[in-house]
């Protein structure tokens, strides 16, 4: 023990022995708080433990463990110098996600990962986060041959601007837009436009089902940590999940094919492998989504019309996620100062006008109520009633919520809501034990929906309530706006819109290109199939 404490005074104090010795002199004080760590009364006088554990242990503080963290994770990376072993990830993991310690050890053949992200919020050192992509998406930009897409989530313009010191949930949609301008991207467009058509596919879908005896309930499918769950722990559930793809990709096919059509019209691009499609995003598992062996439609679509430049190889549906926290960092990196944006910028049109309907997907619930909001109409052809324009049983940080809305022609339809997937294994337990009561279920893999996503800006340690429910009650009162504007004469307008099935950029996609919800072509561009990964795990019972 002395030669190691007297390598340690020769090469300088490591990290832990640091916190060591500060837990140890009672010098924590506000600084714990902020980390998300205290000192504890604890047996070994080593150390240091979250919240959590103020209970003394057997085991010393920094042998609590982490969560297991495969090196070639395509969404995560962990610095092990940074690491102090506090078991604030496995917390998260665990308990909020019931990933860790669900499955038998040892694993077969890859570590168990659904990509959330939630580990790097818990983090209190910051010792996990996303794998960063800027460096690739940077030389897109540099590169005159290319043309540079990038669209947004609807989430992150709560979270853009808390990465400049603005307050929680303080609205940023503006100054994103203007920032991607400035860093040169070539055409900005909004996520809430795909959120739309994925309510126009996954609605039109769950109608199908509902008036022709498919599988009920149907499962959303937006979320990519809650579909690799799904893959993971429930593989006979599978086909309740909804074939529509996510925003995200659909978003992607849609601009390297119809979007890409109308740029060769008019002489920007020679053809779609010149499109480098980028997303903004509050999700890191969007980072493995976009990497899904399958997601290479719009290749394929080029490849039927005869292009032999259509290569799987060189074109995949999207070529790179970031999270808030990469953009901010490029903002800042670039030297550009968020006082100086714009907040009127808007989004560039074709693919750039959503509806608050598409807005409110960032939100637990959001899914659910948009769409439920055109599924009225699908199945009645009139516009729902103005109760279903706040479904406030839907709505809320309640892990898991459940409402019973009545359409005429069908009856009551009941539907369920869950965000963190610890919340999200009850639901599934109940539809595999047959006593699922409701037709529609919305999962988010991260507590309070995407506005809480592994990629968002990290304000607290461990993430608070306060927090998410500012960024909920944002988009929410941008939602009053499309709703109070929802038959006015500024439908057309971003923000003025409440129903995604009004969105006139939806309406044209339709007209010009896909012909109608679940047509052929809209079925390859916007649906897709999922399959088993159990051979991955044992799960314990």
């Amino acid at each position: 023990m002395q030669k190691h404490d007297e390598l340690e005074n020769k090469k300088g104090m490591s990290r832990r022995r640091f916190l060591s010795v500060m837990a140890g002199a009672g010098i924590v004080g506000a600084a714990a708080t902020m980390s998300g760590c205290s000192p504890v009364s604890d047996p070994s006088g080593t150390g240091w433990l979250p919240n959590q554990y103020r209970n003394a242990s057997d085991l010393p503080a920094q042998v609590k463990g982490r969560v297991p963290l495969d090196p070639d994770n395509i969404s995560l990376i962990r610095n092990d110098e940074k690491c102090i072993l506090c078991g604030q990830c496995l917390e998260a993991c665990e308990k909020v996600q019931s990933i860790f310690g669900y499955y038998e050890l040892p694993v077969h053949d890859e570590f168990i990962c659904v990509h959330c992200g939630q580990c790097s919020l818990w983090c209190p050192t910051g010792a996990i986060k996303e794998r960063s992509e800027i460096e690739k998406v940077q030389a897109a930009i540099n590169n005159p041959d290319v043309t540079v897409v990038v669209h947004t989530a609807p989430a992150t313009r709560v979270g853009f601007g808390e990465e400049f010191g603005q307050e929680a949930g303080a609205w940023a949609e503006g100054q994103q837009v203007d920032a991607l301008r400035k860093l040169g991207f070539d055409y900005v467009l909004d996520t809430n436009w795909s959120a739309d058509l994925t309510i126009m596919e996954e609605g039109s879908e769950l109608v199908h089902r509902i008036t022709s005896g498919g599988v009920l309930p149907q499962f959303t499918s937006c979320c990519p940590g809650w579909v690799k769950f799904v893959e993971y722990y429930y593989p006979d559930l599978i086909p309740n999940l909804s074939s529509a793809k996510s925003p995200t990709m659909m978003h992607g096919p849609t601009i390297k094919t119809y979007m890409a059509q109308k740029l060769m019209d008019q002489g920007v691009i020679d053809n779609p492998t010149q499109i480098y499609n980028v997303a903004i995003m509050p999700c890191v598992a969007k980072k493995f989504e976009i990497a899904r062996e399958e997601f290479t439609d719009a290749a394929a679509y080029w490849q039927e019309q005869g292009k032999d430049w259509a290569t799987l190889e060189s074109m995949r549906d999207m070529d790179a996620v970031l999270s808030v926290r990469e953009l901010a960092d490029m903002v800042r990196g670039a030297g550009i100062k968020y006082e100086d944006l714009d907040p009127n910028a808007q989004y560039d049109p074709i693919e750039g006008i959503g509806s608050t309907a598409g807005l409110i997907f960032g939100n637990t619930g959001g899914v659910m109520e948009a769409a439920v909001r055109s599924a009225y109409y699908l199945i009645t052809g009139q516009q729902p009633p103005e109760a279903l324009y706040t479904l406030t049983p839907v709505r809320g940080l309640e892990g898991i919520k459940k409402a019973t809305l009545n359409i005429p022609g069908v009856g009551d339809v009941t539907v369920a809501v869950a965000s963190g997937l610890a919340n999200a294994r009850k639901l599934c337990e109940q539809v595999r034990a047959g006593k699922a009561d409701f037709q529609f279920m919305e999962i988010m893999s991260c507590p309070g929906g995407c506005i809480a996503g592994g990629g968002q800006p990290r304000t607290t340690v461990p993430p608070q309530d306060w927090v998410r429910q500012a960024r909920i009650d944002t988009i929410y009162n941008k939602d009053k706006v499309g709703v109070i504007n929802a038959a006015s004469d500024e439908q057309g307008k971003t923000m003025k819109l409440a129903l995604s099935h009004m969105n006139p950029e939806i309406t044209a996609i339709y007209d010009e290109f896909l012909g109608a919800p679940l047509s052929d072509l809209a079925h390859h561009l916007c649906h897709t199939e999922y399959y088993s990964r159990a051979d991955a795990l044992d799960p314990k019972n």
